[in-house]
This record gives structure tokens, C-alpha cells and sequence, in this order.
């Protein structure tokens, strides 16, 4: 494990472009991790891995643009902006270079940032997402925008709680298409390749929310040639778990790839 200089525990707002992300920062002298969640999720979905691997690493925790209750609201939710909040939270806790750690949408956004900058990270874990796979077709992407829309009803009441993002049924449909754009395998498959720091699949079995009958085990299936292709990358584990329940009933194999990452 990497020891750096103890930190005192911080939780606030860091500024970004027109808006501010609600970060926690766990503080003390351990390997700085940094949890990039799911595409609407919060920052709490971590809370097992965290406190699975204790006291002796230094976690870093944040809400996305516009979700949990606390960041605000901005004109960019585009992929892009995410990869640079990653730069700009680390900065703001003076962190050099960080394990990511990324779940679904989180996991993209962890591929492209150890794929750009192998110099601030340390390793990459990416919990089932970041699989180069063409799933996303014309038909598929109306299906999405048809289906926010109509429930977007629903996800308006609960934006005060923070388990629903402050974006439009538009917004949040757009994001979710993204991230079928960035899977296909000529946009994805080259940036694995480039990965040159040591990383981890954890994959979960079975669906997703949104997916239909072995979808989703064959995007897995592309998950081998990538770790055949890129001697960094291995698979840690396939678990029992679905996509969305992984963190909570799998939340050990996560930190084991942690572990092994850091060495």
C-alpha cells in the first residue's frame, strides 16, 4: 500500500465550470481511492467497499453533476465533463495520483481516465461496465428517449431525496444513449489498449435494469479478449450478483481488486 501524508477528514463543495460537486474525503496517510458511481447513482452506493477495506486507505467519494442532493445543477452533462471532474477532485485534495475505482457509467469514465493519464493513477478497478461491445441500434436509442420521458414523471418527485438526478427526461436519456456510443468497440476496444496500469474486472451476472433475456451476458463475453489483448488488465471475478445489486451483495470481491491492484 502507497502511504502518503495524513490528511484530516473533509467533506464539502468544490467548484467546476457553472456548477460545484459535493466530494468526501475520508482523509488520512493511506493509497488514495477515488469511487466514480453509476451513471445516476450517489456516492453512498459505496459505502460496503469502503467500509470493507477500513481505515487504512484514504477513500474519496462525489456526486455527479446534478445527482444526490447536494451538487449543482450545469449546461455540460456530456461524458467528456465527467473524465475532467475526475481531475478536478483530485486536485482539489491535493492528490497526485489515485486507484480508480468506477461501477457501470463510473467504470467508462475510470477506463478513460487510466487510459489518459497513466501518470496520476495508480490502478483501475472496473466494476461491470467498460466492455466494447456494439448493443446500442437507431431503435434501441428512441426506446430510450421514449422511455424517460414517460418516466419522468416518476423521478421528479424524488430529486429532493437524491436518488433521482435534477436533470430533464431529455438530459438524462442522452446520457444513458452516451454510453452505448462510447461501448462500441471501435470507440472503447482502442482505449483499453491503451491501458498501461494494473486493472481489474469485477463482472456481475445475469441482467441490468433496461436489459432483455442474454443481453448483457454478451457484452460481458467481450470482457476476455480485452485482458487477452492488454497484459494490464486481468478479471478479477465474475460474481452471482446482478449489475445493479453487485456493490451491495458483492461488495468483497470489490475490495479484493482493490487490494490486488495496489498490491
Amino acid at each position: 500500500m502507497i502511504r502518503t501524508t495524513s490528511t484530516p477528514t473533509w467533506t464539502g463543495m468544490v467548484p467546476v465550470d457553472d456548477t460545484a460537486l459535493a466530494v468526501s474525503d475520508s482523509g488520512g496517510s493511506g493509497t488514495p481511492v477515488i469511487y466514480l458511481n453509476g451513471q445516476f447513482a450517489t456516492q453512498g452506493y459505496w459505502r460496503r467497499v469502503i467500509a470493507e477495506l477500513g481505515p487504512d486507505w484514504r477513500h474519496i467519494t462525489y456526486d455527479e453533476r446534478a445527482r444526490g442532493r447536494r451538487s449543482g445543477r450545469s449546461a455540460d452533462y456530456s461524458f467528456e465533463a465527467a473524465v475532467r471532474d475526475v481531475a478536478v477532485v483530485l486536485d482539489a485534495r491535493g492528490v497526485d495520483r489515485a486507484l480508480v475505482v468506477g461501477w457501470s457509467y463510473g467504470a467508462f469514465v475510470a477506463a478513460h481516465w487510466a487510459s489518459r493519464h497513466p501518470d496520476r493513477t495508480i490502478g483501475a478497478v472496473l466494476v461491470d461496465g467498460a466492455q466494447p461491445h456494439d448493443w446500442l441500434t437507431d431503435e434501441m436509442e428512441q426506446g430510450i428517449r421514449t422511455a424517460f420521458r414517460r418516466l419522468h414523471w416518476l423521478t421528479v418527485p424524488l430529486r429532493v431525496t437524491g436518488l433521482t438526478p435534477r436533470m430533464s427526461a431529455l438530459e438524462m436519456a442522452e446520457c444513458n444513449i452516451d454510453v452505448g456510443r462510447l461501448a462500441r468497440e471501435r470507440e472503447l476496444g482502442p482505449v483499453m489498449d491503451r491501458i498501461s496500469v494494473p486493472t481489474r474486472y469485477v463482472l456481475a451476472s445475469g441482467t441490468s435494469f433496461g436489459s432483455t433475456g442474454d443481453g448483457q451476458e454478451k457484452i460481458r463475453a467481450s470482457v476476455p479478449a480485452v485482458a487477452e489483448r492488454n497484459p494490464h488488465i486481468t478479471i478479477h471475478a465474475k460474481v452471482a450478483s446482478t449489475h445493479g445489486t453487485i456493490l451491495r451483495k458483492d461488495f468483497r470481491a470489490v475490495a479484493e481488486a482493490v487490494r490486488g491492484v495496489a498490491g
